[in-house]
């Protein structure tokens, strides 16, 4: 039986959480606290495998509560449940809280998320994949800007100004927002010409993502390298599956925090390659050459080698990066996505059909095979019919950036 905390300062709204709850009392040992200081006593006490935190409380808010169960209790799953959508508010809980869930939450949603939770935390704990990640040795450390960055998001005074100041500590990394951001990829029709201005304009969860994706690139660049592959191209490719992501979200008219959140899973998506480049090159060429040798997609060459894949490679370090969950899915999951436990679009749904459409647009650049959409999956959702559509949105994209170059 799982154990769950629920932390909310108003007493109405914990005795509202019992008695929806109640139903799931065979499932979950349920327990309450008032407050941060109440919570953290009753961790002292005994175990907790999910801690579910109101965000605005007196004295220790969310963010700082799950900062310090992070601390005392890294294997406890810790979501914030929140009225509140500023994007200021989940910006503060980058790296403390896996998942971030809007009020009024649903007791049949909040059980999904932690199934889906437990569910990837047994992936992501498999002997196969610790045994690879061991052979690599040490993980790469989460790039220095990006650090600072979360860093200075958590203070709730944070400014625009600020966040371009801490990015411009790495001229590299600012050039390159900036080329992205005047790109054809959001659209703008003006010129950006300084961090602030791209802040405002595209938003701090995009910014960060970029920082955070571009910082990845950088060890393995000059690298060995399978042949007639290349860190640009690929590059590349994970910001036109970003960019698929989102347009994908807007077809389907989802949130603003699902369509980031898909954007970055999209520049996220083949992190783990980039882990295998940096970490175990020889074997990663292998794995290349048995693709093309045997005419089987990368990530079965993966399997059938090293005995994970590139997909969960890179959840597993942008989890121990503290990545939000959403995100660390959509990594996970985005060749195989019948085995998430999802019921309805997300950005998992967006991250694959993505790439699906991406490498469909440049199958002539590869030498091996690469998976098709899962129909399976599409089906279970009821999505499978709006693939045309999808299609049809990508292909502004492309338009767009042909326009721009």
């Amino acid at each position: 039986m799982r154990s769950i905390l629920f932390v909310d300062d108003e007493s109405r709204v914990l005795e509202g959480l019992q008695r929806m709850l109640f139903p799931m009392q065979r499932e979950w040992k349920m327990a309450f606290a008032l407050s941060g200081a109440q919570a953290l006593e009753l961790l002292e006490k005994g175990h907790f495998d999910v801690v579910v935190s109101d965000m605005r409380m007196p004295g220790m808010d969310g963010a700082q509560l799950l900062e310090e169960v992070k601390k005392r209790c890294p294997d406890t799953l810790r979501f914030i449940l929140s009225g509140q959508s500023e994007s200021e508010v989940i910006y503060r809980t980058l790296g403390s809280a896996h998942q971030f869930l809007s009020k009024p939450c649903k007791p049949a949603f909040l059980k999904e998320c932690v199934d889906k939770a437990f569910a990837l935390r047994s992936i992501l704990a498999s002997d196969a994949l610790k045994a690879v990640v061991a052979q690599i040795g040490t993980l790469p450390p989460v790039p220095q800007v990006y650090a600072k960055l979360c860093e200075a998001l958590k203070s709730p005074d944070c400014t625009i100004e600020e966040v371009g100041q801490v990015i411009k500590m790495d001229p590299a990394m600012t050039a390159k927002i900036l080329q992205v951001t005047n790109s054809a990829f959001f659209g703008l029709r003006r010129d950006v010409s300084t961090v602030p201005q791209a802040v405002s304009l595209i938003g701090l969860k995009n910014i960060t993502a970029l920082v955070l994706a571009r910082g990845l690139f950088a060890p393995v660049e000059g690298g060995k390298l399978p042949p007639g592959f290349s860190i640009d191209s690929l590059w590349r490719h994970c910001m036109v599956v970003a960019s698929y992501a989102q347009a994908i979200c807007q077809v389907e008219n989802t949130s603003k925090e699902i369509a980031d959140d898909a954007y970055t899973g999209g520049l996220l998506h083949d992190t783990g390659q980039l882990v295998f480049l940096a970490g175990c090159p020889d074997d990663y060429v292998r794995c290349h050459e048995y693709a093309i040798e045997k005419q089987v997609t990368l990530p079965a060459a993966e399997g059938e080698l090293l005995q994970c894949t590139h997909g969960e490679v890179g959840a597993y370090l942008l989890g121990i990066w503290g990545l939000p969950y959403p995100i660390v899915e959509s990594v996970a999951y985005h060749h195989n996505p019948s085995i998430y436990l999802g019921s309805e679009f997300s950005p998992v749904t967006a991250v694959h059909v993505a790439d699906i459409l991406a490498f469909k647009r440049r199958s002539d650049e590869s030498d091996s095979p690469h998976p098709g959409f899962d129909m399976p999956y599409l089906e279970r959702l009821g999505l499978s019919n709006h693939i045309p559509e999808w299609d049809k949105a990508c292909d502004a994209i492309d338009a767009q950036e042909g326009e721009k170059s």
